[in-house]
């Protein structure tokens, strides 16, 4: 819609003859006006059999790391009233200006050259703030990797960043996933420069793996700094570095969206799938970003980039782009789990020692009602059995956060630590009880 125009004063512009009669105003016509498309919605999967989970695995992943953009709905017409006329007169007026300022250039300038004008800038002008986003961008890519990982089978590219002086590498473990059993992984840097890399470990519980080049490379390998992803909030700015699609060094902007998101987010084959109390944001997260760094307007670490919300469509790829939703491993969790990593090569789980009834539609995470394929619903002097839970009990509250399902359940437990003293909210025959709970621990990945 145009802006109304005041007329200006003409009481010292020269007299200008009058313009001819304005021909009758056009009919009106429809402006287009583009409708927002309607948010794609979220598909609940299938619910799955029952099956022993002692410690974690809700394989009805709603959240992918890959899919497509949804087609957006052809633009819808609105009747705008009196458009035509008022774009007559504009033109009209304008026309009129317009010639007017023709002739007074063509007096003023006859020569023939050019009339365009060169603007003075000060090359400190355009210098970047160290804490905008140029600033932050330009200091974060040189510790900012692209990883390739391949088998005979199957190939694909993620992000890592630097994760300390020592020269350990921060990822996702679907993004080196393809490189197990005798595959090849490497890393390139912002330079361009290539090298061999080993696994130091993985935890695909988690989606967390460490890696570690092979051979010393040139470039200077320096850490990116870590914040604390306890103490974002929503609206914070978000800065995401990746390589989507395979582009290497793509930087996006947004903000964060939500805290304490519970995702379960499984591969493209289903056979892994990974649980998260996820950052969620806006800024633009593609394939190929997994893995790679989610910093503050500090330019600090907040999360890893880990699975995006498929808009439903795929490309002739079967990937999916961006919509918005954006999940992030915190910081936090991610960075004790790579200690764990580095450590000892094991990734450790906290665990409460009981089966999850996966088949349960109503509101919190249900206790199995008795055994399945012969091991007991709570396991015998384990924290639930310490804690007083029951087989059928349904868990509500976890921590003082709110329950609502199996893989919210499993996204607060992992989100702590082993060892931890949770308060849980149960219900049992209709009646509300609150226990404590000390959180045990598995070491490894369940096979």
């Amino acid at each position: 819609m145009l802006p109304a125009v005041e007329p200006a004063p003409v009481e010292s512009a020269p007299a200008l003859p009058a313009p001819p009669p304005l021909p009758p105003a056009a009919p009106a016509f429809d402006a287009p006006a583009f409708d927002a498309p309607a948010a794609p919605g979220f598909a609940a999967p299938a619910p799955p059999a029952a099956q022993p989970a002692p410690y974690g695995g809700y394989p009805g992943a709603p959240f992918a790391q890959y899919g497509t953009p949804y087609p957006a709905p052809a633009p819808r017409r609105r009747r705008r009233p009196g458009m035509a006329t008022l774009l007559v007169v504009t033109a009209v007026v304008a026309g009129v200006i317009g010639g007017g300022v023709g002739s007074w250039l063509e007096t003023q300038d006859s020569s023939g050259g050019s009339t365009s004008v060169a603007a003075s800038v000060n090359p400190k002008d355009l210098s970047r703030a160290p804490d905008s986003i140029a600033g932050i961008a330009a200091r974060s890519l040189p510790s900012v990797v692209t990883i390739s990982a391949s088998n005979s089978q199957e190939s694909g590219t993620g992000t890592g960043f630097i994760f300390d002086s020592r020269g350990y590498i921060l990822t996702n473990n679907h993004v080196v996933a393809p490189s197990t059993n005798g595959g090849k992984l490497s890393v390139k840097f912002s330079d361009g420069n290539s090298y061999p890399a080993t696994i130091v470990g993985r935890a695909e519980g988690y989606d967390v793996a460490v890696i570690k080049i092979a051979v010393k490379p040139k470039e200077a390998l320096v850490p990116l700094p870590l914040g604390n992803s306890d103490d974002v909030a929503v609206g914070d700015t978000t800065i995401a570095i990746g390589a989507p699609f395979g582009l290497s060094g793509t930087v996006t902007s947004g903000i964060i969206s939500a805290k304490n998101r519970p995702v379960a987010s499984g591969d493209e084959s289903g056979t892994e799938t990974s649980y998260m109390n996820a950052l969620q944001t806006d800024a633009s997260i593609n394939p190929g970003n997994s893995g790679g760094p989610l910093m503050n307007a500090s330019g600090q670490v907040i999360g890893i980039d880990s699975a995006i919300q498929s808009g439903g469509a795929t490309d002739s790829e079967g990937q999916s782009g961006s919509v918005g939703l954006g999940f992030a491993i915190p910081i936090n969790q991610a960075e004790w789990v790579a200690a764990q990593l580095i450590q000892t090569g094991q990734p450790i789980y906290p665990i409460i020692g009981v089966l999850r009834d996966d088949s349960y539609t109503g509101n919190g995470a249900k206790i199995a009602s008795g055994p399945v394929q012969g091991q007991p619903a709570v396991t015998p002097g384990g924290p639930a059995a310490e804690a007083g839970l029951q087989a059928g009990d349904v868990i509500t509250s976890f921590a003082g956060a709110p329950v609502d399902s199996s893989p919210t359940l499993l996204s607060e437990i992992w989100s702590h630590h082993p060892g931890d003293k949770v308060s849980i909210t149960y219900v049992r025959n209709g009646q509300s009880h609150t226990t404590t709970l000390v959180l045990g621990k598995r070491v490894g990945d369940a096979q």
